[in-house]
């Protein structure tokens, strides 16, 4: 019910209105009722409403009829709380509304009237009063059913807004969506597009809706696929939903099908606002073409804090610390304020290039310079800052001076310093912790059992493998995609699954046998499993990121690019093979693991094997 559009200056017809109302000896419903249309179309409900109560004492019959009423009640539902109105000196608010109503009679008579009320009601969080009214209504129609609907959804109670969605005898598009949305913001994403599924008619916000919870339940699969649909449906995309799509583009690396989103803005004209231009650096950093994200940025005339904070991580995670720093020095002397998603990727770019002194201090100015207390995800950055470096006594010490309880990801960040150095009896406590925090994630005992190896305490290795079998730990599959011809083609660790499985072992072999002449050696000690020398030989042949490169170098013309996105840490094994990779092929290889971009070319790491 409430006036859509951004805030305007009200008309000087309702201006002119208001005027003759306040000087008026006895003012005209007419009047008043225009006047208050004027401030609500202007998005000024409270002007409405101070205007109603200058008037009420020499007039109160002036909300004697439907339409003022409604208007009323329309400016009490805007601006959404009951001690606004009764601080006004209108009473109940809502209620002292809803009494006039039914004292003239058409609270039960005027549809318009109740819908108001329920708005009303909700708005002001009275959700019990609003389903009161609505129950009371002695006839509905679909836009006061919608309106219940919506005061449901918004309290994120679905399930009683699917009641009443359920027994509605005829829905709208807004029906439809509003139920979509309802799902999709509470997670439930497949109840959204069973929803979504039955709609005879869809509209933009339907398409952007359902993508949106995909994108945001990091469902990216079904998102492009969504997208794709909506395509062929022939349904012109709105922001949010080339926001939903893009998101999802950088969350599987699909850079083809975000550069097709890009051209679908600039050859239908869309203007880029900051939103949509910082979904497109966010898209580009995150598919590898950190290039491109620059060039985005750059051309950007307005930019807000995320817009740099964007930057600033995608910098960072590929590699370019001394860029995301002196990007981060920039925003601060164009006067903007960095928030904890700045700093997240401040102390990233310091993490990445080892800069011990200047993590420090950045993490020091956060609440002593900025005013951003520092959250659990920066003492983890510390910790992984301090740990990597070789400081881990101190990174312990932090651990300990924190001014809440440490939870799994400072626990794992410490337990990866300790690989780097071999530092075994840190690692137990890190594991420790661990065990009671994150006692499942199979990541942990396998990192532990790294750190068991290359001390070769094979005992230590042993009582791992015996823990995981013995607590039935899954592993996570490690799961490497890489994009060709607009598909993502998605690879797991001994998969034989992909139609063209025959060609990309076959070149897996000629690859591997390539890498050996050139000084390879596999990293078996790296393998768990109970297994003999071969075998595990094999089993890091056939690790997800090689198997994806292996179809990239059999599809790709030679001297292109390979783009690889991993779920997991790149293993020691893999990144040792795939800087040989980059050499005997003499190609260009980006790869993004869960850590970091690694960028890598003639037989060198972007990352200088610091990851």
């Amino acid at each position: 019910m409430r006036a859509r559009g951004g805030a305007a200056a009200a008309r000087p017809e309702h201006l002119a209105a208001h005027a003759r109302l306040v000087k008026s000896a006895c003012p005209d419903a007419f009047l008043l009722t225009a006047a208050m249309r004027g401030y609500l179309r202007a998005c000024l409900p409270l002007q409405a409403l101070l205007l109603l109560r200058s008037l009420l004492p020499r007039a109160p019959r002036l909300i004697g009829n439907s339409f003022s009423l409604s208007l009323a009640l329309q400016a009490t539902a805007a601006v959404s709380a009951e001690s606004v109105p009764a601080a006004l000196g209108l009473s109940h608010g809502a209620a002292s509304l809803h009494a006039r109503a039914l004292k003239s009679g058409f609270a039960a008579a005027d549809l318009f009237v109740r819908t108001a009320l329920v708005e009303a009601y909700a708005k002001s969080g009275r959700a019990d009063l609003a389903r009161a009214a609505f129950d009371e209504a002695p006839r509905r129609d679909v836009f006061l059913t919608n309106v219940m609907l919506a005061a449901y959804v918004a309290r994120g109670e679905v399930a009683e807004a699917r009641k009443v969605f359920d027994g509605m005898r005829d829905r709208d598009m807004v029906s439809w969506n509003t139920m979509i949305h309802g799902y999709a913001v509470k997670g439930e994403v497949s109840t959204a597009r069973e929803i979504f599924d039955r709609m005879d008619d869809k509209d933009a916000f339907s398409w952007s809706s359902m993508m949106s919870a995909y994108a945001k339940s990091r469902r990216s699969k079904e998102a492009l696929e969504l997208w794709r649909e909506m395509r062929v449906a022939r349904v012109a995309p709105d922001c949010i939903t080339m926001v939903s799509v893009l998101s999802a583009c950088g969350d599987m690396g699909a850079l083809a099908v975000g550069a097709e989103v890009h051209q679908f803005v600039e050859s239908n004209g869309i203007e880029v606002d900051v939103k949509l231009g910082t979904a497109l650096i966010d898209m580009y950093a995150k598919c590898g073409d950190i290039e491109n994200s620059l060039r985005i940025f750059r051309s950007m005339p307005a930019k807000d804090v995320l817009t740099w904070s964007s930057m600033i991580i995608g910098l960072a995670n590929h590699g370019l610390g001394h860029d995301a720093l002196s990007l981060f020095s920039r925003m601060v002397l164009e006067g903007l304020h960095p928030n904890e998603i700045t700093f997240i990727g401040v102390l990233i770019a310091c993490t990445h290039l080892g800069l011990v002194s200047d993590g420090k201090k950045y993490f020091s100015s956060m609440k002593v310079v900025h005013g951003v207390a520092p959250k659990v995800e920066h003492y983890g950055c510390m910790v992984d800052l301090l740990g990597r470096s070789g400081h881990i006594e101190e990174a312990r010490q932090l651990i300990r001076d924190m001014p809440f309880e440490p939870d799994a990801v400072i626990w794992r960040a410490l337990l990866g310093a300790c690989r780097i150095y071999k530092n075994v009896e840190v690692a137990e406590e890190a594991m420790a912790k661990l065990r009671v925090l994150d006692p499942h994630a199979d990541g942990h005992y396998v990192l532990l059992s790294n750190i068991y190896a290359q001390a070769n305490s094979w005992e230590g290795v042993a009582e791992m493998r015996k823990v995981l079998r013995r607590e039935n730990i899954q592993r996570i599959p490690g799961r490497s995609s890489i994009e060709w011809e607009n598909t993502i083609h998605v690879f797991v660790s001994g998969d034989r699954s992909h139609p063209r499985s025959e060609e990309i072992y076959k070149m897996l072999e000629e690859m591997m046998d390539r890498l050996r002449q050139a000084g390879y050696r596999p990293m078996t000690g790296l393998v768990l499993q109970d297994i003999d020398e071969h075998s595990k030989e094999r089993a890091l042949a056939e690790h997800s990121e090689k198997l994806a490169i292996a179809f990239g170098l059999l599809t790709t013309p030679a001297g292109s690019t390979l783009r690889i996105t991993k779920n997991l840490r790149a293993c020691e094994d893999c990144h040792s093979a795939i800087k040989l990779i980059s050499l005997v092929y003499d190609r260009k290889l980006i790869v993004r693991d869960r850590n970091r971009f690694h960028h890598f070319s003639e037989g060198q790491c972007s990352c200088k094997d610091y990851w």
